[in-house]
């Protein structure tokens, strides 16, 4: 089956191997973590192809969860899984409430600045979203289409910095001060 990776969205990564009989250290990105497990089948790019595979066992190990690929059972076969993303189709995904959105429709959106009413400024695009613990914050990079060429950090703090998220335009809104 030919993979789609814009129908895919990564759900974790395959971080390590555990032992000698096929086990996998997996890094999730869900939230709670263990709901990495509860979408099927995962996607892998192994050897620059889409190959999908099964999990038949994972546990809770340490600070992270470790997982048997079926047919997968020894360590020097699981060494060619390691580092690669878990992705799945995003189809599995429950639907949100109003103004809920998952990272990976956030990331490589638009942000631009509107500052109380002043023009606003291209800030660039969301390259990744940082957890961190008190809340999560936008990775914006600048890009040809930005005003500067400057990294931003900016809280996604809905209300207070994100004032507005348009999937359609592929643009966020927010509430930021830029120093001139």
């Amino acid at each position: 089956m030919a993979v789609d990776p814009s129908e895919y969205a990564a759900v974790g990564r395959i971080s390590g191997v555990f032992g000698i009989k096929g086990w996998v250290k997996i890094t999730s990105s869900t939230e709670p973590e263990e709901n990495v497990f509860e979408y099927h089948p995962w996607w892998v790019k192994l050897h620059k192809q889409w190959v999908e595979i099964e999990v038949d066992e994972y546990q809770p190990h340490k600070d992270g969860w470790i997982a048997h690929i079926s047919g997968v059972d020894d360590r020097t076969e699981a060494e060619s899984y390691k580092l690669l993303d878990i992705k799945v189709d995003r189809a599995q995904f429950k639907n949100l409430d109003a103004d809920d959105y998952y990272w990976h429709q956030l990331i490589g959106l638009r942000v631009v600045a509107d500052q109380n009413g002043t023009s606003p400024r291209d800030l660039g695009v969301v390259a990744e979203i940082m957890e961190t613990g008190a809340n999560d914050v936008l990775v914006i990079k600048a890009d040809g289409q930005s005003f500067d060429d400057r990294e931003r950090l900016v809280p996604y703090v809905f209300g207070t910095y994100v004032t507005s998220v348009d999937l359609s335009n592929q643009t966020i809104l927010v509430d930021w001060h830029i120093e001139d």
